[in-house]
């Protein structure tokens, strides 16, 4: 950073949860290599997950962690501090314990000298109380440009013309280029269970989105130059992209004698021949779903890493404990079943790993497609995912499993089909081969260090051309 130019200093505050929390961090960590103060403020577990800080910030005073107890709210349970620890239908109560945050976080930031507040889509509240305050505030939208443009303009969001589920199934009359992109019924019904209904996501969104100074997207023009121009139109207010912020294994956690177990296992795999499969820590499948899962991998003939998290699910069972009974024995040596976090960046950059049945998070399928990986698609049940999921369809980099769009329901057969189709069969070729390629974006770690460079540049241009005034 020129030194002539002034240090700011920078609040940061993302939703509770974990795909939100890391691009946060990400972001953090480049501007105070930039010579900027953070204050990264969170829950004390949420940032005790967080991976530690590179010695060049740790030697410095250029990062603090601030830490806010959660407070408690009926319904809450004890202890839960994010998404990723609650079942879909109590991530209400999280919202609500989060708004609670607004009269410390505001105690914080008035006894501060803070410059900027980055923040999330559900501190609907914080825009006004940063302006109040004299400060800029940046909406920092984790998912990509795409999405963005589907949910549209302030208007739109906090009460528009899409009022029944059944709205959001079609592609908005605003979308001025080709595109599929638009929930299935059972996507966004089962989105609005983990809404708060006192301020609905999409009001949460809207508020913030109406009233920040600029607003930033996790996606870059190089992907989809069309939903950036669309979304400069659309908003009437500085869009940035600070690009995709893809990981890299120094980034990640690290655990050594965990990686060895699947290094073992997968050396003796041949070459992209293993589906690695993961759905996420805040996806849902009920017991019925998770056993045609468990056989379509089973059906496939494949060889598999599956990812189990042990978080509880719809009928209050923990994920790894509703396993069909003896299906591990009957997938033993073919496949591993892994009922504990794993190493998902060091197993995809496995050379024998080929594909990804993911459930479509954006940073899941980031880490994937910088390896190259083809993905077979089982959207989750909140956020974005289904969004995401049609557009890496229509980039014919995967393929969605069927799904009944009115339950979200899927067969055995259906998870077999796709899995054999983007892996082995001819019919998968083009998936495989445009996959690949798709590394020269998503991995381009010059690319995306460029667009924070513009976004840094834009934040330290505005605080100079504001204090000229």
């Amino acid at each position: 950073m020129d030194n002539n130019k002034e240090k700011l200093h920078i609040a940061m505050f993302p939703w509770l949860a974990y795909g939100h929390i890391m691009p946060f961090f990400q972001v953090a960590k480049f501007l105070a290599q930039k010579g900027h103060r953070i204050s990264y403020i969170s829950t004390p577990k949420n940032i005790r997950r967080l991976p530690q800080l590179p010695a060049d910030l740790l030697s410095s005073n250029l990062f603090r962690f601030v830490q806010l107890a959660l407070p408690h709210v009926d319904g809450l349970p004890l202890e839960a501090e994010s998404t990723s620890e609650l079942p879909i239908q109590k991530v209400p109560y999280l919202k609500k314990a989060y708004d609670l945050l607004q009269l410390p976080l505001t105690h914080f930031l008035q006894n501060s000298d803070v410059n900027w507040v980055i923040l999330d889509f559900a501190s609907y509240w914080l825009p006004s109380v940063a302006s109040q305050l004299g400060l800029n505030s940046v909406f920092f939208n984790i998912v990509n440009a795409t999405t963005c443009s589907f949910f549209g303009p302030p208007s739109e969001l906090m009460g528009g013309r899409r009022q029944k589920p059944e709205d959001f199934t079609v592609v908005p009359d605003w979308i001025d280029y080709p595109s599929n992109v638009a929930f299935k019924l059972h996507e966004i019904v089962s989105h609005q269970d983990c809404m708060d209904s006192a301020v609905p996501d999409f009001q949460r969104a809207g508020i913030t989105l109406r009233d920040c100074r600029a607003f930033v997207v996790r996606s870059c023009p190089e992907f989809k130059l069309e939903a950036f121009s669309l979304l400069s139109r659309l908003l009437q207010k500085p869009v940035l992209p600070v690009g995709l912020l893809p990981p890299t294994l120094q980034d990640t956690a690290s655990d050594d004698e965990k990686w060895q177990v699947f290094k073992y296992w997968l050396d003796s795999k041949r070459e992209k021949s293993v589906i690695y499969v993961a759905i996420g820590t805040e996806v849902t499948l009920s017991q019925e779903l998770m056993h045609e899962l468990a056989f379509g991998l089973e059906k496939s003939g494949l060889p598999f890493i599956w990812v189990v998290k042990d978080r509880p699910l719809v009928e209050g069972e923990m994920g790894s404990h509703i396993i069909p009974n003896e299906f591990e024995d009957r997938v033993s040596g073919r496949g591993l079943v892994w009922k504990d976090w794993a190493p998902q960046l060091r197993i995809l950059a496995h050379s024998s790993v080929g594909g990804f049945l993911t459930h479509s998070g954006w940073s899941s399928v980031i880490e994937a497609l910088g390896l190259g990986r083809v993905l077979i698609l089982l959207s989750g049940a909140s956020s974005d995912t289904g969004l995401v999921a049609r557009l890496m369809h229509s980039k014919q980099v995967g393929l969605e499993i069927e799904r009944n769009e009115q339950d979200g329901s899927f067969t055995s057969e259906s998870v077999s089909e796709s899995i054999r189709r983007v892996m082995v069969s001819p019919e998968g070729e083009t998936l495989r081969a445009n996959a690949w390629p798709m590394r020269e974006v998503f991995c381009n770690i010059d690319l995306h260090n460029k667009y924070l460079n513009e976004f840094t540049h834009f934040i330290e241009s505005e605080t100079a051309s504001t204090r000229s005034i």
